[in-house]
């Protein structure tokens, strides 16, 4: 079987226009051909051939150079086409590609990617792509790297959904037709057809010495691929674990993609994760190889090496070495190891990858015990980057975004790493204070397209604009108020599909909108996303009234990211509830309105292509959110009972959220089984470990209750212990082991209220040193305790705050000591 293929080889400037052609291998995309049918065979897409015998490929495709194209062809048993096969290389065959029988007539085609049905833009000609494909800077010597897209898109042999074991593939739930029946793809296929098309597009922009530095995508590849080399020289072994600890940075990208490159499992760490939070993560993924930052996340590594049998080296990406120590390198060092390893090993472990198989794992916390390692695989993470794209309207090679939210994330890393990469999209790295007031510098300098921020970003931006307001004349503060009035009726008529807007609305764009939006940097944003954590009704509004919506995304990590999403012209802010329909013009009236509406917040519709199911519902409908589709991960690494917890028989992940759908297909969000708490910084927190750290540290208190979920930071509830009534009603009365901890302070007290009425200072300094102490082992500074009160009366079954089997009951605590709560989040 002749196979023919085009891909991307440098040529050299001196070549004439046609010989220059013929040297610079490149991938033929797609020519669309909406009335050809498609049909499967042996899990591959052919496109029927014509009555005659024969397929056009030559329609839409007048060169050979496609930047623009949407999809890519690898031709088997034939020509390319009239006007391509003289580009044609004849490549021997690739034992290791199972390609299907047939015996067609030449045209039969094969399709990697089916993606959409439109017709290429017509493509630049041999000497514009010459021009693009000329030799770097940042390459040296006379490297000439081919891209090999291999043509079968054959899955690895799987019996089930699901797996717990990282080197065991899975069936991937392709439908017959429509959306989530796309060809699967692996990571690299998915890399390589980028590089093929929009090589000589910036991929990485980042800075040094405070000028912007630049990578293309070819660059990226290879730099990729050198990383790749290094990684088996440094003794990676297939699907151990490559961890990465540090800020963003084209180095943490590198990392990611050449360990999967190289067969391993791409680990993200978080920069707050204490030493021994890391070596859990390390140890659990038996990670040969750690990335990390600078010195401060090396000594983390350092203090916890003895405790890492599979680790054979460290590199660091940042910075000078304090010292030298056995198998330590810096960046440059580790790049030079693999330089002279040949390419045949590593193409041969990128030609075995199959889209079925793991390829990443994101940690994530459960409600109790130790993180959770979520296998994701390469097909998650190729349909997903894919079908995010076509629910966002993403355009090939135009997009720019800003990378600043942890990697280690799984929204961070779909939206900068994937979907960017999908999309040839620029990724500009932020700088790593860019959370502590840097973010809104970088922003104005890139003016990204799309932006992507956890709630705590988006208020802190209010805060900020709020608090220069403050400090405005009141002429100005008077035309603001009128314009965000004006901004916000105009978002609410857009949101119900209402095209006109109200009077007025050109004055505010141009007075306010428009530079507001300059000076955040958002000017030529399409669309502003936020997701990882709720986000507060009163944030999304002020942000309507500035003429720039916030849309909601909801998923996890177990979805690969995202489940649903909203977009312009498809978001809601309040669905139920008492809504009044006004032309509302003035402020006043605008807050009377908004009052009678029940805030009940709705993050979107399904991606295209995935199902919900809501499981259990009650009389209101709210049932336990459940997910299909091939969003949905493989299960987690070395844990079965969890993984059996998560998907049920049927394959449905369990999300732990309640919520209902609208008549309009929108998802709501109502409560949250689970007891994990997401702080406004997007960061998961188990409760349960830090709520019995603090009961070991202080054994005289009885009940404690960790609360934070949305806010800014963690605080919590306390209670004494006491002496119960006949009836096990807790009373005022100290008991005698909180009585004797008294007396060993210097404190006389008998009763709660003694210690509570007046602060009794010993007492108080003895609590703050057993939270101090709490907080010196936690994993991250979102897990630690910032506040903390004394309630008046311990919990109880009788109380309330206590179930039958004297288990909390989170919701009830929460609306029983309210004002409490609140008093910890006034500013």
């Amino acid at each position: 079987m002749e196979i023919y293929q085009i891909s991307s080889q440098q040529s050299d400037l001196g070549d004439s226009t046609d010989q220059a052609c013929k040297n610079n291998k490149m991938f033929v995309s797609r020519a669309a051909c909406p009335e050809e049918e498609a049909l499967h065979h042996n899990g591959i897409l052919q496109d029927k051939l014509d009555s005659d015998g024969e397929t056009d490929l030559s329609r839409g495709l007048e060169t050979l150079q496609v930047q623009t194209g949407k999809d890519s062809y690898t031709v088997l048993n034939g020509d390319l086409g009239q006007g391509l096969g003289k580009w044609a290389n004849r490549l021997s065959e690739q034992g290791s590609v199972e390609t299907p029988a047939f015996s067609k007539q030449p045209g039969t085609a094969f399709v990697l990617d089916q993606e959409n049905n439109e017709v290429p833009e017509s493509p630049p000609n041999c000497k514009e792509d010459q021009r693009s494909g000329a030799k770097s800077p940042g390459l040296k010597g006379s490297e000439r790297e081919v891209l090999w897209l291999y043509p079968d898109a054959a899955l690895a042999p799987a019996q089930h959904l699901w797996s717990t074991a990282r080197d065991q593939p899975v069936q991937l739930r392709v439908v017959s037709s429509g959306p989530g029946s796309e060809t699967p793809m692996t990571v690299m296929q998915m890399f390589q057809e980028t590089v093929a098309n929009y090589g000589h597009l910036p991929a990485l922009v980042y800075k040094q010495q405070g000028q912007w530095e630049m990578l293309t995508y070819k660059e990226y590849y290879q730099q990729c691929r050198m990383a790749a080399k290094s990684f088996l020289k440094l003794g990676l072994e297939r699907y151990h674990g490559v961890g990465i600890l540090g800020f963003n940075s084209q180095e943490w990208f590198i990392a990611d993609i050449g360990c999967i490159m190289s067969g391993g499992l791409a680990v993200g760490i978080y920069t707050t994760n204490s030493p021994e939070a890391c070596q859990y993560v390390a140890n659990h993924c038996e990670a040969n190889i750690l990335v990390v930052e600078n010195h401060k996340q090396l000594d983390k590594i350092l203090k916890v090496k003895d405790q890492l049998p599979y680790l054979k080296a460290i590199v660091q990406y940042k910075d000078e070495l304090k010292q030298k120590l056995p198998n330590l390198y810096t960046w440059k060092e580790f790049l030079q190891l693999g330089g002279h390893e040949p390419d045949d090993i590593l193409d041969q472990i990128i030609s075995s990858q199959k889209a079925n198989e793991c390829c990443s794992l994101i940690y994530t916390s459960g409600t109790t015990g130790n993180p959770k390692g979520v296998m994701l695989s390469h097909d998650n993470v190729t349909w997903v980057a894919n079908m995010a794209g076509v629910m966002t309207k993403l355009k090939k090679g135009e997009e720019v975004i800003v990378s600043y939210l942890p990697l280690s994330h799984v929204a961070a890393q779909v939206n900068d790493m994937w979907v960017s990469m999908r999309y040839a999209a620029t990724t500009y790295f932020a700088d790593p204070d860019a959370l502590k007031g840097s973010l809104i510098n970088t922003l104005r300098e890139v003016r990204p397209t799309s932006f992507l921020g956890v709630p705590r970003v988006y208020e802190k931006m209010q805060e900020k604009m709020k608090a220069v307001g403050a400090k405005s004349s009141t002429m100005k503060k008077w035309v603001a108020d009128w314009a965000k009035s004006v901004g916000l009726q105009a978002s609410y008529n857009a949101m119900n599909g209402d095209p006109t807007v109200p009077w007025g609305y050109m004055l505010a764009n141009n007075l306010v909108f428009k530079r507001v939006r300059q000076v955040l940097g958002l000017d030529r944003c399409k669309a502003c996303y936020t997701g990882a954590a709720p986000i507060t009704k009163d944030t999304l509004e002020y942000f309507m009234s500035l003429g720039i919506p916030l849309y909601e995304l909801y998923g996890m990590s177990e979805s690969t990211g995202p489940h649903t999403i909203s977009w312009e012209g498809a978001f809601r802010i309040t669905r139920w509830g008492f809504y009044i329909v006004i032309k509302i013009l003035w402020t006043a009236i605008l807050q009377l309105v908004l009052s009678l509406v029940i805030p009940i917040l709705s993050c979107g519709k399904e991606l295209l292509g995935v199902c919900s199911k809501l499981d259990k519902p009650d009389e209101d409908g709210n049932g336990e959110i459940c997910f299909s589709g091939r969003h949905v991960f493989m299960g987690y690494m070395n844990m079965l009972e969890k993984t059996e917890e998560a998907l049920d028989p049927e394959g449905w992940l369990h999300s732990g959220d309640l919520g209902k759908h609208d008549d309009d297909g929108f998802l709501y969000i109502t409560g949250r089984i689970k007891e994990l708490i997401i702080t406004a910084g997007g960061e998961n927190v188990p409760p349960v470990p830090i709520e019995d750290r603090v009961k070991e540290e202080l054994p005289f208190i009885s009940n404690v209750m960790l609360v934070g979920d949305k806010k800014k930071f963690l605080s919590m509830l306390l209670t004494l212990k006491c002496i119960a009534d006949d009836s096990g009603d807790p009373t005022d009365l100290l008991a005698p082991e909180t009585v004797a901890f008294c007396q060993q302070h210097g404190v006389m007290a008998t009763r709660i209220s003694d210690i509570t009425s007046k602060k009794e200072p010993a007492v108080y300094e003895a609590i703050q040193e057993g939270i101090a102490r709490v907080n010196a082992k936690a994993t991250s500074n979102a897990q630690k305790i910032q506040k903390w009160t004394i309630l008046q009366r311990d919990f109880s079954i009788g109380g309330g705050e206590l179930g039958p089997t004297m288990k909390l009951k989170r919701p009830v605590v929460h609306k029983m000591y309210k004002e409490e709560i609140d008093k910890f989040y006034m500013e």
